[in-house]
């Protein structure tokens, strides 16, 4: 009797426990029903839960329960917190859904703090779980998730690939939130690329449809989205408009990562209509909340928001200062994502992917030998019969191929005239639309200044400094237009080009002299118009360098011909610098981009009290 009593009392704790359990994922599966709605109540729910699971002592409840916290942790925008927790339950995890639930939370922190590399490794470890388990919605929501860091890394191509498959896999699935992120975060791809009217019809079916689920989150990011829409089309009014709307949605939510985001949003309009102190209100906002939550692109934004504030008020210090800041935040993050190695893990995926499949197929085909034996032998009949056949269409299918071949060549002749067509009709309207509208802009300055009696010096020479910047436009413009008329020219077109322009420097600076040889050998060589104009604007700024900055009484323009490679040395006796300490400027680098960009090589030489020289070598 004793035994019997016994028995059953292990078999009725057995069964608690059991349901215990049974109650703890119940309770989960609530809280993330409407964690997007009611995330407050969520978490209160999941305390319950993480309760039971520690009664439990279950290990993978705990994992599910707390990584689950983390997510919405992480929805709430605080993603080192997040991300702590999800890694501190990941070797609990047992259950394979468990594991790839925490390395997609894992990543989606990781992405928001600017570590892509890492993000994009975790988020290829969901994926192979959710494509194993055949698990469609959630793989669609990593898809998305991976081309948000393609976006982020600003490979928008890639991001759109990811994006779109993601709204297949959502619309199989019928997942209407999901479908919801994929639509704006596709726009956000395509508004990166100035797709600006695809991108507000799919920010627009996005707020429709989280309209619908009344997801207040999704609401509001859609509403920023759509204001930054009507930021970049100019109506700027309605931005602001939705831009509010969406921060006083974020700050009811406490979600202080998307208030942030919208703060920056506000700044640009008040930037924009030039009202700085209201600007510098929510730039300073948006920047405090961006350092709490370390959310790098929030960060970006708000430091080139203050360059713009500062610019518009003239403090040119402060502004160069955030600006420094800006890009080294930016360059560190670049180096710290390592785009060719992400691309590379991505690649590795997709590759061991693809092995998998060949691997199957040929199982496959092994099962099928006997059949491709029996096949054979019929093939080869087959091949008998078609050889009788094969030898009278022979002469035919050469014929054909002739005409196809005369067809191909004369829709290539087609096709280069059409480009060329087009070339020559954009360089029309250059020279007559833009270049009239300059000339016009010239014509008004000069009647302000002259056609009034205008008494403030500042003014004036503001005025005159538009008049000079717009006709030296105009100037490049026709240089562009030259370029843009001619598939390819010789060395002596650009020699009278670069000969025209060192004649204007003569006459602008009469105290510095200069010089400039062509070797005679290279009056025939020809090249594309793509080569010339890179060549000849890198002159161009190498002379306005040496002049402005140099105090050089000497400037030297050499090319000759060595070992069938043109050779250009543009050398003056400045004042020069020294190379480790100064700070090159975007000048030096867009020249060295310029060469480079057409197979080119580009070297600066220059020390203190030596003046500086360039070599530049085009094969």
């Amino acid at each position: 009797m004793k035994r019997y009593l016994l028995l059953l009392l292990l078999s009725f704790s057995l069964s608690a426990q059991n349901t215990d359990k049974m109650s703890c994922r119940a309770i989960n599966d609530k809280a993330m029903e409407i964690y997007l709605s009611q995330p407050d109540k969520a978490l209160s729910l999941l305390k319950k839960a993480e309760k039971k699971a520690l009664e439990s002592n279950d290990d993978e409840l705990i994992a599910l329960t707390l990584n689950n916290r983390a997510i919405i942790i992480r929805i709430n925008g605080k993603f080192l917190e997040s991300k702590k927790l999800s890694l501190s339950v990941l070797n609990k995890a047992k259950e394979e859904l468990t594991k790839a639930s925490i390395y997609n939370n894992i990543g989606a922190c990781n992405r928001s703090l600017g570590l892509y590399k890492e993000s994009i490794n975790y988020y290829l470890k969901a994926l192979k779980v959710y494509e194993a388990k055949k698990d469609i919605k959630r793989q669609a929501t990593v898809d998305n998730n991976i081309g948000m860091v393609f976006s982020s890394l600003e490979q928008y191509d890639k991001a759109k690939i990811y994006h779109k498959k993601s709204m297949q896999l959502f619309t199989q699935v019928n997942d209407k939130k999901g479908l919801s992120e994929s639509y704006n975060n596709l726009a956000i791809a395509l508004a990166s690329q100035d797709s600006l009217t695809q991108s507000m019809a799919y920010f627009r079916k996005s707020l429709k449809i989280e309209e619908v689920l009344k997801d207040r989150k999704g609401i509001a990011e859609s509403l920023n989205n759509v204001g930054s829409v009507h930021y970049y089309l100019g109506v700027i009014d309605s931005a602001l408009y939705y831009f509010e709307k969406s921060a006083e949605i974020e700050r009811q939510l406490k979600n202080f990562s998307g208030a942030s985001e919208s703060y920056n949003s506000i700044a640009l309009v008040y930037l924009e209509t030039k009202q700085y102190p209201k600007a510098k209100k929510f730039i300073d906002s948006a920047y405090v909340l961006s350092q709490k939550t370390k959310v790098v692109d929030v960060t970006l934004a708000a430091l080139d928001n203050y360059k713009i504030y500062y610019e518009g008020i003239g403090d040119f210090a402060q502004a160069n200062k955030k600006m420094a800041e800006f890009y080294k935040l930016k360059d560190s993050v670049k180096e710290v994502a390592k785009i060719k190695d992400i691309n590379e893990l991505e690649t590795k995926y997709q590759t061991v992917k693809k092995e998998k499949l060949i691997a199957e197929k040929e199982a496959e085909s092994k099962r099928k030998s006997t059949w491709i034996i029996v096949i054979s032998i019929l093939s080869l009949f087959s091949i008998l019969i078609g050889f009788l056949i094969y030898r009278q269409q022979k002469l035919k299918n050469k014929q054909q191929e002739q005409e196809f071949q005369l067809k191909s060549a004369i829709a290539q002749i087609e096709t280069q005239n059409q480009l060329q067509e087009q070339r020559l009709a954009i360089s029309r309207d250059l020279h007559d639309n833009i270049g009239a509208q300059l000339t016009f802009v010239i014509s008004s300055v000069d009647n302000l200044k002259y056609g009034n009696q205008i008494s403030d010096s500042r003014v004036v020479n503001q005025l005159t400094k538009i008049s000079d910047f717009t006709k030296s436009t105009i100037i490049e413009l026709r240089d562009t237009i030259w370029a843009m008329n001619n598939n390819e020219f010789s060395f002596d077109d650009l020699r009278s080009r670069i000969f025209n322009f060192i004649e204007k420097a003569k006459s602008a600076k009469e105290d510095v002299r200069f010089k400039f040889n062509v070797d005679n050998q290279l009056s025939d060589t020809r090249f594309t118009s793509l080569v010339g104009i890179n060549v000849y604007r890198v002159i161009q700024e190498a002379i306005n360098n040496a002049i402005k900055y140099s105090d050089a009484k000497n400037i030297t323009v050499e090319v000759e011909k060595v070992n069938n490679q043109i050779e250009i040395t543009i050398q003056d006796d400045g004042k020069g610098f020294d190379l480790d300490t100064a700070d090159l400027g975007n000048g030096i680098q867009n020249m060295k981009k310029r060469i480079e960009d057409v197979g080119g090589t580009f070297e600066l030489v220059s020390a203190q009290n030596t003046g500086t020289t360039i070599n530049i070598g085009i094969g």
